[in-house]
């Protein structure tokens, strides 16, 4: 399989099974990974657990998966939580082409709300720890997962853009870069006047950053 639309019957059907295998409480997505990242999402069952529809973006995780920063990127149970307080147990499987390269993605999103009131008589089911929280944003709008990820930068840092050195600038873009920021359209905008630095100086410190990385 080279591109999702290729097999889009097949995987729908998938989908559909797993949805209807754990019921309304199990949101199941197809990410097609192969275009921009604004639109990603070409399949959804129980679309109401998060909120997202098809034509919208996927989360940190798969920039992160994209850009390279983590080297697995299959995940399997970890626990997240929605904007409105959901707990999820989610899975995320990256589908890959002949050539080894990611083309999409199918995520499982399970609300187990209603097991965490009940954590002591049904522990053994929910699998998890609110100690180990895994931090995954669903939005509808790429332009709200940027936001967030600016906002991550500047509390990564630990001061406000205007108290920020050089060096915590060039910091700040590493974090970004890192997490897949730049792999947003039009992200190096939104970056400069975030960080009040020109597009000029944004590109000298990725190259800096990224060549440290390479060394």
């Amino acid at each position: 399989m080279e591109h999702i639309r290729e097999e889009m019957g097949l995987l729908t059907q998938i989908i559909k099974g797993i949805a209807a295998q754990f019921g309304e409480k199990c949101e199941v997505v197809l990410h097609d990974l192969t275009g921009d990242y604004e639109h990603t999402i070409v399949a959804i069952e129980n679309a109401h657990i998060t909120g997202r529809r098809i034509g919208d973006c996927g989360s940190n995780l798969g920039l992160e998966v994209l850009r390279g920063s983590v080297k697995d990127g299959d995940r399997y149970n970890y626990v997240t939580q929605t904007k409105d307080g959901k707990i999820l147990r989610s899975s995320s499987i990256y589908l890959k082409n002949k050539e080894d390269k990611i083309i999409g993605a199918i995520c499982m999103n399970l609300d187990i709300s209603d097991l965490i009131m009940a954590e002591n008589a049904l522990k053994s089911i929910t699998m998890h720890s609110l100690d180990q929280v895994t931090e995954e944003v669903f939005v509808n709008d790429v332009s709200d997962l940027l936001d967030y990820l600016l906002q991550q930068c500047q509390n990564e840092i630990g001061k406000p853009v205007s108290h920020m050195s050089k060096e915590e600038k060039i910091k700040a873009i590493q974090f970004l870069d890192k997490r897949g920021a730049f792999l947003i359209k039009k992200a190096g905008d939104k970056v400069c006047q975030f960080l009040d630095i020109s597009k000029f100086t944004l590109y000298n410190y990725l190259d800096e950053v990224r060549g440290e990385r390479t060394r």
